[in-house]
């Protein structure tokens, strides 16, 4: 199993977004146990896919607002309903990688029993650094293609050139890093497959 432990930066002088978070991303995400408040700014989830954990992971880690612990190992079954209330290993590992994740530079930790958990990190306190310096025409652009639009058709969509779109998505490295994001949720998926088989 995967869990996110993810917990509001500069909590003390900015609003509280915790709500806000917890709803949307329970509305977007498959989780197994939803995306709960555990004790003052920190969310919690439980999840077992693991492409929409790291896309998740990334995405809030980039924002600036949020430090994000990516923890995955086995937890204790059955799973209570109250996701704060679940134990085990998979847990721990979510608590050090965000207690971890808040004195980076990406905001982002991953840790597990492997030490695939290592490179899992590497890969995507990388990306999150890609991704938080994107600007807000590379996402209109990307967005875009993510739903299977093509360059020509972007350019239509949005009243600019098909160059104009191909220097927003190049410079913000945007299949480099979904394409980053993808490997690494493959390899996620064979660290998850080998815990099951244990």
């Amino acid at each position: 199993m995967i869990v996110l432990t993810i917990d509001q930066r500069r909590s003390r002088s900015t609003e509280d977004k915790v709500e806000a978070l917890v709803k949307q991303a329970n509305a977007t995400v498959s989780v197994v146990r939803p995306f709960q408040r555990t004790a003052g700014d920190e969310v919690q989830a439980v999840l077992d896919d693991a492409n929409e954990a790291i896309r998740l992971a990334v995405m809030m880690a980039a924002s600036g607002d949020w430090s994000v612990g990516l923890g995955f190992g086995q937890v204790e079954t059955p799973l209570p309903e109250e996701t704060r209330a679940g134990r085990g290993p998979a847990f721990e590992f979510a608590r050090v990688a965000v207690e971890r994740a808040k004195n980076t530079n990406a905001h982002l930790a991953v840790h597990g029993p492997s030490h695939e958990a290592t490179r899992l990190e590497a890969e995507l306190q990388l990306t999150a650094c890609i991704v938080s310096k994107r600007r807000a025409t590379a996402w209109e652009a990307g967005t875009l293609a993510d739903e299977g639009m093509t360059q020509q058709e972007i350019a239509k969509e949005l009243g600019i050139t098909q160059q104009a779109v191909s220097s927003r998505l190049s410079a913000a490295l945007w299949f480099e890093a979904n394409r980053m994001m993808d490997e690494a949720a493959k390899s996620l998926n064979r660290q998850l497959n080998m815990l099951k088989e244990q």
